[in-house]
C-alpha cells in the first residue's frame, strides 16, 4: 500500500481501487495498513503515511483514498457458448468484502490468483456482489476486449444486459478499457444508459492514471458511486489513444498480420499468412455493433481527455525507453517543480510548463493537447505507440 499511495500522490490520483481484496494475503496488508476515512473509503495509516510523505517533494502531498475493490475473471456456459467475463467488483466495507469473500470461496480457490477464476454466471456474480452490503456494485470490466469481456468477440454477449439477465438493471457503468475510447463507445446506442468510466492497472504502479476516470462529487464511496448511478458529479473520463491498446486493430501477431476491419472481412476474418482465424479486434467489433456513425454525442456523455502517460513523452523527447532511468530522473524532476503528472498533461497553464529545462517538454504537450500526434496501432496483444 505503501507503493501505490506513493505514485498515486505522483501521479495526482485521489481516489484508488485496492485491488484484490479477495486474496488471503493481500486482504491481511490492507487490514493491517488501512484505516477508515470518509465514508466507504479508506486511507494509509497516519504513522504509515508520514514514511510515505517524507520520500516525496511538497508538491507532492495531495490526500489519496482507497476503495476496495477486486477483478473477478468468470469463465462459464451460457446458450451452448463458453463465456469469458471479466467484471471489477465493489464494496464499502471490510464487513461487505468478507461476506463477498466468503461466498466465492465456496465456487473456487481464491489464493491461486489476485483476479481469481470462478466457474460462475456473470448474473450469479452481480447477484453475490448486491448481496454482499449495501452500496456494493459492479461494473463490467473492459468491455470490448478479444477473449475476456462482456462484449468482445470470442465469448461475450452482444448487449450488456443479456449477460447479466434479470438483475440487469443493477448495471449502470461500463469499462471502456485501453483500446477503445467514448467517442468510439458513443456508436452503440445500447451502451448510452451507462456512465463510461476508464481506469489504469493498479498491479503496476508506475503506469497507474494512464487512464482514470473524473468526478466532481463529496469525497465519499458512496458520491462516486451515485455519481456513476445517477451522473451528478461525473465529469468524465482520461483515456490513452485508443490505438495505443494492444486489441485496437484486427489481427495475427505470429505472422505480424495488422488489418483493418473492411479488409479483415475481404480476408473472412483467416490470417492471409497461415490461414488461421485472426483476432478481430475493438475497433472491428464496435462497428459491428454500432447503430449511428461517428460524431453522435449521447445526453449523457462526459468530457474526454486524451493522453500519452509523461514517462512516454519524456522517453520520446529523450530517445530512451519509457522506463529508463534517465525518463524517470527527467520525470521527478518535472513534478517536483510543477507537481502531478496528470495536471500538468491536462490543465497546468502552458505557460508554466515553460519553466521545465527541457524546451520540448512545453511543446510535445501543447500539441497532445491539440491532438497532435501519429499512431501505430496495436493489435492482436501487442501495443500501439502514439
Amino acid at each position: 500500500m505503501r507503493n501505490l499511495t506513493w505514485w498515486a500522490r505522483r501521479k495526482g490520483i485521489t481516489v484508488l481501487g485496492t485491488g484484490d481484496f479477495t486474496h488471503p494475503a493481500w486482504a491481511q496488508e490492507l487490514r493491517e495498513t488501512l484505516e477508515p476515512a470518509e465514508p466507504g473509503l479508506f486511507k494509509l495509516r497516519d504513522d504509515i503515511d508520514a514514511e510515505v510523505l517524507r520520500k516525496l517533494p511538497p508538491t507532492l502531498h495531495g490526500q489519496v483514498r482507497f476503495m476496495l475493490e477486486v477483478e473477478i475473471s468468470t469463465i462459464y456456459k451460457r446458450d451452448d457458448r463458453t463465456r469469458k467475463v471479466h467484471h471489477l467488483c465493489y464494496v464499502p466495507s471490510f464487513e461487505a468484502a468478507d461476506r463477498f469473500t466468503a461466498a466465492l470461496a465456496k465456487i473456487g480457490n481464491l489464493g491461486s490468483d489476485g483476479r481469481p477464476i470462478l466457474g460462475l454466471d456473470s448474473r450469479d456474480l452481480l447477484e453475490i456482489t448486491l448481496e454482499s452490503g449495501e452500496g456494493s456494485y459492479l461494473v463490467p470490466a473492459h468491455v470490448w476486449t478479444p477473449w475476456f469481456a462482456v462484449l468482445g468477440s470470442k465469448s461475450g454477449f452482444d448487449a450488456v444486459a443479456d449477460c447479466y439477465a434479470d438483475l440487469a438493471d443493477e448495471v449502470f457503468a461500463v469499462e471502456t478499457g485501453l483500446s477503445s475510447d467514448p467517442t468510439m463507445n458513443w456508436r452503440v446506442s445500447g451502451l448510452d444508459s451507462y456512465t463510461l468510466v476508464s481506469n489504469s492497472d493498479a498491479h503496476s504502479p508506475p503506469i497507474l492514471g494512464r487512464n482514470a476516470t473524473v468526478f466532481d462529487t463529496e469525497l465519499s464511496y458512496f458520491a462516486l458511486r451515485d455519481a456513476l448511478r445517477d451522473g451528478t458529479g461525473y465529469v468524465g473520463t482520461v483515456d490513452m489513444f485508443p490505438e495505443e491498446g494492444k486489441y485496437f486493430l484486427d489481427g495475427h501477431r505470429k505472422c505480424d498480420v495488422r488489418m483493418e476491419p473492411t479488409e479483415t472481412k475481404k480476408h473472412k476474418l483467416l490470417c492471409p499468412s497461415c490461414g488461421k482465424p485472426l483476432t478481430v479486434g475493438v475497433l472491428h467489433r464496435i462497428e459491428e455493433l454500432a447503430d449511428r456513425g461517428p460524431g453522435k454525442r449521447p445526453k449523457n456523455a462526459g468530457e474526454m481527455w486524451s493522453i500519452i502517460p509523461l514517462p512516454e513523452i519524456m522517453g520520446e523527447i529523450l530517445k530512451v525507453g519509457p522506463k529508463s532511468k534517465a525518463v524517470n530522473n527527467a520525470v521527478t524532476e518535472l513534478v517536483t517543480a510543477l507537481g502531478p503528472e496528470l495536471p500538468m498533461l491536462m490543465e497546468l497553464p502552458l505557460d508554466e510548463l515553460k519553466q521545465a529545462r527541457n524546451p520540448m517538454v512545453h511543446e510535445a504537450i501543447a500539441r497532445l493537447r491539440a491532438g497532435q500526434v501519429h499512431c501505430d496501432p496495436g493489435f492482436d496483444g501487442e501495443y500501439g505507440t502514439i
